[in-house]
């Protein structure tokens, strides 16, 4: 396929997502399954422009005076790529498959609009709904996160503790030009590009379990745990395992670690991720219908792991499409899973034990508020101020990153580098 070509696939793939409102890998599926032939190569530059313009929507809306989905991708061509007016009027000659030529009007606005005047959410791309809870979070700062959060993610990985070091990981993957992450003592970061990631499947250093990918946030959040050898940790919401098996490298494979999620499903990756990394310490307890699995648990545990459902704008780098598929009814429902996860999580908490609250979120009513509510009606527990979490876990640098709204540990793209993540962790007294 020709460029031109890719580009006209790119608008009918968001013209789909335009009239289902479904995930952005659905749509590209379908319509990779109804258009064979179109190459591997071909389908990752059409996905690559796809996530470009959701990316880039809101922005790329206010350049071209329209939100079309043909006006969404002519602006990301030229927010996202930094394309000029004449290379994408080459792309939209109108011949073959190539889009139609450019309008007067929409050449006008390419080679003359700016965001200049625009509102917060869309110099940010973030939805309007949005605008005053991300003035809430970050202040005259908000464009600026939104923006972070429109950029691509790199790849980042964990080096598995329980096989070998970082610097081993390092070698191994020499080839794909890996460096050490910024803050995280165990990661490895690749950057992506404006291609695809490598193929870690194929890669031995990822099969024989040396390492695994996690976000460098996701990292942290686990290293802020400070799980330690010989604790009873209970991951409340493992879902596929991947902070649980964090926690395990971190305590050298000795006490117990007990994988819990509500819903059985989201569980099963984590069979075998705990063989290939060699975890031996942690104990998977499936849900059984109403029986409380957990209930030799109650009291028991130095650590309990909320890794909470959220609306996930923290993540808005790696899944683009979530962003404007996601509605204020989901927040609320969002807010009371929480409010209700924080509950079940405290008796399960020793005393002197610590409940470690996370989410992907930069949302201030997922986090700072949701801790603050709890705590209300919680006087035998305290929150350890953002601080005072860093020190503890052996991170005094990252206290810098102690969030100015109340206790905890907020992270983002603009401020660290890395995806959107919240860490409060609190002591039962």
């Amino acid at each position: 396929m020709t460029p031109a070509a890719q580009v006209s696939a790119a608008i009918e793939i968001l013209a789909d997502l335009s009239e289902r409102r479904r995930p952005v890998a659905d749509a590209l599926k379908d319509w990779g399954a109804s258009h064979r032939f179109a190459g591997s190569k071909d389908r990752a530059a059409i996905s690559s422009l796809v996530f470009d313009a959701l990316r880039k929507k809101a922005s790329a809306a206010w350049v071209m005076g329209g939100d079309s989905v043909r006006a969404v991708m002519l602006g990301a061509l030229r927010e996202a790529r930094g394309l000029g007016v004449d290379a994408i009027a080459a792309l939209c000659a109108g011949e073959r498959h190539a889009p139609a030529p450019l309008s007067d009007a929409e050449r006008a606005r390419l080679e003359t609009a700016t965001l200049d005047g625009a509102p917060d959410h869309v110099k940010g791309d973030y939805p309007e709904w949005l605008a005053e809870r991300f003035a809430a979070a970050f202040g005259g700062r908000a464009a600026a996160e939104g923006a972070a959060l429109a950029a691509r993610a790199p790849v980042d990985l964990r080096a598995n503790l329980l096989k070998g070091s970082r610097e081993q990981a390092l070698a191994k993957l020499a080839h794909l030009n890996p460096l050490p992450t910024p803050l995280s003592p165990i990661g490895l970061r690749i950057e992506a590009g404006q291609g695809r990631g490598p193929a870690l499947a194929a890669e031995t250093a990822y099969v024989k379990g040396f390492v695994e990918p996690q976000d460098e946030a996701s990292q942290l959040a686990s290293l802020l745990c400070a799980a330690a050898p010989g604790e009873q940790v209970l991951d409340l919401c493992a879902g596929g395992g991947g902070k649980a098996l964090a926690l395990a490298g971190q305590m050298h494979n000795r006490g117990q670690l007990y994988a819990y999620d509500a819903d059985g499903r989201r569980l099963m990756p984590i069979h075998e991720r705990l063989e290939r990394a060699g975890a031996r310490n942690i104990q998977v307890r499936q849900p059984k219908g109403k029986a409380d699995v957990l209930a030799d648990l109650e009291g028991r545990c130095d650590l309990v792991l909320t890794d909470a459902p959220c609306t996930g704008t923290g993540t808005w780098r790696r899944h683009p499409d979530a962003k404007w598929r996601l509605a204020p009814g989901a927040l609320e429902l969002r807010l009371k899973e929480q409010a209700a996860l924080l509950e079940q999580a405290v008796r399960f908490v020793k005393p002197g034990g610590r409940l470690a609250y996370v989410t992907c979120s930069l949302l201030r009513d997922e986090n700072e508020d949701q801790v603050a509510g709890f705590l209300a009606s919680h006087p035998e527990v305290r929150a350890l101020s953002g601080a005072a979490t860093a020190e503890e876990a052996g991170l005094p640098d990252l206290g810098r990153f102690a969030s100015p709204h109340g206790a905890g540990v907020r992270l983002s793209p603009a401020s660290s580098g890395t995806d959107g993540f919240y860490v409060c962790v609190m002591r039962r007294g």
